[in-house]
């Protein structure tokens, strides 16, 4: 038996709006700035003076957009007044952290869609985990994984903060930072022991980053999970900071000495490759 319509309900108008007619006419007139706003435009061309990383002075930031310095001065103030830029003891600007992280999302993603093809290059090689981490500020996070279909395996889930000294990507990416950043970012995580092998003095992992900064790798061998090895190594670009890192874990009874030798070699020259991009 088919169903009724209630009839107490009001019959349903299709709501109809009317596009005015100089949104029409401004759609129509690709490249007319007739509605353009040059104050908005200039303080966009302003916030993308800046990476998200380094400072910039007022002389800096005017080379780049070629406004004038004293236009621009309003500019910085009006972004600094409303919490997009924050200036420095020193006068430089950089973005407020309410931009600066949307950068480094941003950033992050772009780098992580140019880096999956040499994930999965290692992932079929060796059919192990590979895995990719990036630098938040001063904490380390996973940021894409591919996971082996061996029953016993090592995972890395995608969202999770790495250990600055016993993760092999936390490693490598904490060695080729600054002296005070890399500081703080073990300060931030801590030196907790999560293994008998794992490194909890300060001494001995600084001078570890140090040997990975001479050879490019950085392993974690049962440092963080009992039963895993792992292998890592930081994209160094030309220019620009080191913010990322690529590994391959796997279960320590799969390893041996020539597999090994293997994944270092093949770690590493991912990380090259994924530096070009």
């Amino acid at each position: 038996m088919k169903g009724k319509s209630d009839s107490s309900l009001p019959p349903q108008k299709a709501t109809r709006r009317r596009i005015p007619k100089w949104a029409l006419h401004s759609s129509e007139s690709a490249g007319n700035e007739q509605y353009y706003l040059r104050s908005i435009g200039r303080a966009l061309d302003v916030l993308d003076c800046f990476d998200g990383k380094a400072p910039l002075a007022l002389k800096e930031i005017s080379a780049s957009t070629g406004l004038p310095e004293s236009t621009l001065f309003r500019v910085l103030l009006t972004l600094e007044k409303h919490g997009y830029l924050k200036q420095a003891v020193d006068g430089t600007y950089q973005l407020a952290p309410k931009l600066r992280f949307g950068w480094i999302v941003e950033q992050a993603n772009a780098l992580r869609d140019k880096v999956r093809p040499e994930l999965e290059r290692l992932a079929q090689r060796f059919n192990e985990t590979a895995s990719m981490a990036y630098l938040y500020d001063d904490r380390i996070h996973v940021l894409d994984s591919i996971e082996t279909f061996h029953e016993i395996r090592i995972s890395n889930r995608i969202g999770r903060v790495l250990p600055p000294h016993c993760s092999a990507m936390g490693k490598a990416i904490t060695a080729f930072q600054d002296r005070p950043l890399a500081e703080q970012i073990v300060e931030v995580y801590g030196l907790a022991r999560r293994t008998e092998f794992t490194i909890s003095d300060r001494a001995r992992l600084f001078d570890e980053f140090a040997l990975i900064r001479s050879t490019g790798i950085a392993c974690d061998r049962q440092e963080s999970i009992l039963g895993g090895i792992c292998y890592g190594a930081a994209l160094r670009p030309a220019n620009g900071p080191v913010v990322a890192a690529v590994s391959l874990s796997t279960p320590i009874v799969r390893m041996t000495h020539e597999r090994e030798e293997e994944i270092r070699k093949a770690v590493l020259e991912a990380a090259v490759r994924a530096s070009a991009a």
